[in-house]
C-alpha cells in the first residue's frame, strides 16, 4: 500500500482521543493533534511527501541509522522529532507504526486523568497488538 496524504489523514483521524487536524502554520502545513498536542505534521505542497513525527530520542537515532529517508525533524527539536520522507523505501506498516509511536509519545505527556479515560475506552476495543516501533522501544528498555 502506498501512503498518501489521504491514507495518513484517515489513519490519524481514526486514532482514539480528541484528534484534530489544523493549519496553525499556514495553509500548506497540516498538523494532527491529540488533546491539543501535535503528533504529526506535513507540508502539503512539498515533494517528495514527508511527515514529521515525535519519537523517543533513542529510537529516533536508531530509525535514522536504519533508514536513509528518516532524518532529524525539519524545523523541529531534532532530539524528539524525525522527518520521514515517504519514498516507498520503508514498508507502509512500519511508517504506520512510527505514527502510532508518535501518537503514544504525545499521549504519555497528557495528564493521568486524560490517559486513564483514554485507556478505559481503549481496553474495550483493544486487540492487544503492538506496533513495531513500540516493540523495538520496549525491547531496548529491557536490554538496557
Amino acid at each position: 500500500m502506498a501512503l498518501t496524504i489521504e491514507t495518513i489523514r484517515e489513519y490519524c483521524l481514526r486514532k482514539g482521543g480528541k484528534i484534530t487536524e489544523e493549519f496553525p502554520f499556514g495553509e500548506d502545513v497540516l498538523v494532527f493533534k491529540v488533546h491539543g498536542k501535535m503528533f504529526l505534521l506535513t507540508r502539503l505542497e512539498r515533494r517528495p511527501f514527508s511527515i514529521n513525527l515525535k519519537c523517543d530520542p533513542e529510537l529516533a537515532v536508531e530509525l535514522r541509522e536504519r533508514y536513509e529517508c528518516v532524518r532529524p525533524g525539519y524545523h523541529m527539536n531534532k532530539k524528539y522529532w524525525n522527518t520521514v520522507i515517504l519514498d516507498d523505501s520503508i514498508p507502509a506498516r512500519e511508517v504506520l507504526a512510527m505514527i502510532d509511536h508518535s501518537y503514544n509519545q504525545v499521549m504519555m505527556t497528557l495528564s493521568r486523568r486524560t490517559r486513564k479515560r483514554r485507556q478505559s475506552l481503549n481496553s474495550a476495543s483493544s486487540s492487544g497488538r503492538r506496533s513495531a516501533a513500540q516493540s523495538s522501544s520496549s525491547a531496548r528498555r529491557r536490554a538496557g
